[in-house]
């Protein structure tokens, strides 16, 4: 709980946010480290933790599976996510198509749904955006593990 009004939090005031870039692109690979610098400020430092988290609970975690943690939330920056429409996109989803990507409220919910998708587009990584797919429904062993680190946050 404390974890996510954090969130809220730097969601209002990204000055707040200071991810170790440093640290998340030592281990992404050059084709990644673009993705993961697209993102907003606010999901690289939530990359982040999900990334420390995942290694703290699991040293023996796969390189890719900390890549994936980094760039789970990397669909986000297809267009520009505000901070309201992060709120409201998250107290209420609909089903929406994933395409073709809308501005307004409308993106907002495309985005909150469809994140994981528009990201392993553009991975290359086959593990990577297998589990960036799978994220927010696991179903592999290193999926559940990200999940639930990401569930932290």
């Amino acid at each position: 709980m404390i974890g996510r009004f954090r969130r809220l939090l730097r969601s209002f005031f990204p000055a707040l946010c200071q991810p170790d870039d440093a640290w998340a692109l030592q281990h992404l690979s050059p084709e990644e480290a673009p993705l993961y610098r697209a993102m907003d400020v606010r999901d690289r430092e939530h990359a982040l933790e999900v990334a420390r988290t995942l290694l703290s609970r699991h040293p023996d975690a796969p390189g890719y599976a900390v890549r994936a943690a980094l760039l789970h939330d990397s669909g986000k920056a297809l267009r520009p996510y505000y901070p309201l429409e992060r709120i409201l996109a998250g107290l209420y989803s609909p089903k929406v198509p994933a395409e073709p990507l809308k501005g307004g409220l409308y993106g907002a919910w495309q985005v909150r749904r469809h994140h994981p998708e528009y990201a392993a587009r553009h991975i290359k990584d086959e593990r990577v955006a297998a589990l960036v797919l799978e994220h927010h429904r696991p179903q592999s062993l290193w999926g559940q593990r990200l999940h639930e680190a990401d569930q932290e946050f």
